[in-house]
Parts: structure tokens; sequence; C-alpha cells
């Protein structure tokens, strides 16, 4: 037998976790060409703006001195149209050439003006791309491995390799819907903005020790899983030294809260029959009373009992299946 237990009890929860990367960048070419050269080491730390990869970039040098050509053809066409109609304007005033001609000069100038902007543009994407050769990260992060070699053809639908932001770094987790209700309020008051601010993460790693950095709540998906009935959650932990990266797998843990004079029996004093809980419950009379229960989450050996049983009532913990409703017994302090 076993004396019902009433005291104050943190809620803590506890999810299996996957890790992911804040930001996972995929490295893909802007241009065309062969891979030349390999700038970083695999799996090492690398930071926004610093160059990977290098492509050849003769063949886009090329085209740049190509378009600075075409560049000054356009602006030395420029020129003349500009001395037509300065030279054709007081000649025009001046009844001395048709109109008509000085019209034509000042489209021919209109045209070559045109023809400028058009080979300024030309020359400005044919820099931009001799700057692609160059494929830099996007992001701090850690970079994964390459996913091609030096020497490839590689195309702007080319992965090159993955670069993570891993501090901080995420964990996703699914609750049940249930545990997302009562953790906005139980839709009672509409949702909480905040109702996750303040609740700090524990995790647990694949070898059973707790990552030394606490977490945050970060974000909830959009929607209920209708298959499993759960909604996914982002969890954030700090990584300074990068020991977490994306794939690993965790149990997340949070306190979720503090269930004021909670009534706990050792877990071994209820029997489950078909779904539901019952105790056999001993009364003054030393009477045994078989009792339906509405049982509550599990803390160490104790579990719960929601409804169903009050304070300073004693339960049978071993023996169960030799009483039944109404049995007169002996009672005796069970061991702890």
């Amino acid at each position: 037998m076993a004396d019902v237990v009433q005291k104050d009890v943190p809620m803590v929860s506890e999810w299996t976790a996957t890790l992911d990367g804040f930001v996972n960048a995929q490295i893909q070419p802007r241009v065309a060409g062969y891979l030349t050269r390999q700038n970083y080491q695999e799996g090492s730390y690398v930071r926004k703006g610093q160059v990977l990869f290098e492509i050849d970039e003769r063949p886009f040098v090329a085209l740049l001195n190509q378009a600075k050509g075409q560049l000054a053809q356009a602006e030395a066409a420029l020129g003349k149209a500009h001395q037509d109609v300065k030279r054709d304007k007081p000649l025009a005033e001046a009844r001395a050439i048709a109109q008509s001609q000085f019209d034509n000069d000042i489209q021919a100038e209109l045209g070559a003006q045109a023809a400028v902007e058009t080979a300024k543009a030309a020359v400005e994407q044919a820099q931009l791309n001799v700057g692609f050769t160059k494929v830099t990260s996007l992001v701090d992060g850690i970079a994964g491995i390459a996913q091609t070699q030096i020497g490839n053809l590689v195309s702007n639908t080319t992965v090159l390799t993955s670069v993570s932001q891993v501090n901080p770094i995420k964990a996703y987790f699914s609750i049940s819907e249930q545990q997302y209700m009562v953790s906005q309020g139980g839709g009672k008051s509409g949702p909480q903005k905040d109702a996750w601010k303040g609740v700090k993460l524990k995790l647990v790693l694949s070898d059973g020790s707790t990552f030394p950095h606490e977490g945050s709540f970060l974000l909830a998906d959009r929607q209920i899983d209708a298959n499993t009935g759960t909604i996914r959650v982002v969890g954030s932990f700090p990584n300074p030294n990068n020991l977490l990266r994306p794939g690993q797998f965790g149990r997340v843990v949070a306190e979720m809260g503090t269930q004021k004079l909670a009534l706990l029996v050792p877990q071994r004093a209820v029997t489950e029959l078909q779904g539901s809980y019952q105790l056999a419950v001993v009364g003054t009379d030393n009477k045994v009373s078989i009792r339906p229960v509405k049982v509550g989450p599990t803390i160490g050996k104790m579990l719960i009992i929601q409804d169903g049983l009050k304070a300073q009532e004693r339960v049978i913990v071993e023996g169960l299946q030799k009483v039944k409703d109404g049995t007169v017994v002996t009672p005796k302090t069970a061991n702890p």
C-alpha cells in the first residue's frame, strides 16, 4: 500500500528532435564553364563572400573586351552625330540646307545615344560575368564536401557544395495537438503571442550527454499534421563551437510549467484495461474500492492522477490481482 502524494510538480515534456542548419545555402555558379580551382577545405568554416571555387574566366574576359570595343564604336558614332547636329543647326536656321536633313541629324544623334547606352549595359553584364567566375559563399558557416571535381564543366544548375550556418542551429520536433493547445492557453482567450517566451529547452544528445547551452522556442508550423495529430515546432540552440551539425538526432526536454497540488501515485498502482485506468483504493475501514481514474503525465516512477482520487487516500501497489471491490485487507506499507 502507498499513500497518495500531493505536491507541486514541474510539467516536463520530451520530444525527439532533428537538427538542421539555421540557413542552408546551396552554392551554384552563375555562369557556365570549366572548374579550374577549389579554394576552401571541405568541412571547414567559411565566411560570407569567401571565394570557394573558380571557373575559367578567359572566355568571359574575351567577351568583356569585345563589349568594350563595341562601346568605343558606339561612342565614336555618337561623337560624329553630335558634330553633324552642331554643323547643320545654323545651316538649317539659315535655310541653307533642307530642314529634313537637320531632322535626320537629330534622329541619328538619338539613335547613337541609345546605341551607347546598350553598349554600356553589355560591358556591365560582361564585367558581372567575369566576376561570377569567382563562386563565393553566401553565408558564414560550415562548407560541405564538394559535389564536383576540378576540370568538370559546370552550369548554373550545378550544385558545387552546400554551406550551413550552424550557430545558432535549429532543432525540429513534433508536439501533440493537445500539448500545443495547452501551451497556447487552451483556446480560452485566443492564442497567446508569447506563450513560449521564457521556456528554456535542453538538448540531450545521442550519447546521453546534455548539451551545455540552453535553447528557446523559435516558431510553430502553420498547420497540424492530420495523419499524426502533431504540429512541427522549431527550437533554436546556440552552437558556438560548432559541435552540433545538421542531421544529428537528440531529445529536446522542456519544462512547460508547474501543476499545482498534483496527486501522484506509483505507476505500478495503476491498472490499464482496454484503454481505461483504475486504482484499488483502501478506505479508512480497510475495504478496497476499485475506482476508475483519469491519468496525466508520468513524473519519474510516479503518475499524476487527474480525476477520481483525493488527497490523503491510500492505494494498493502490490497484489492487485488478489483483491476485488469490497475486499477487506490488512494494509502494509510498500517498499519505496
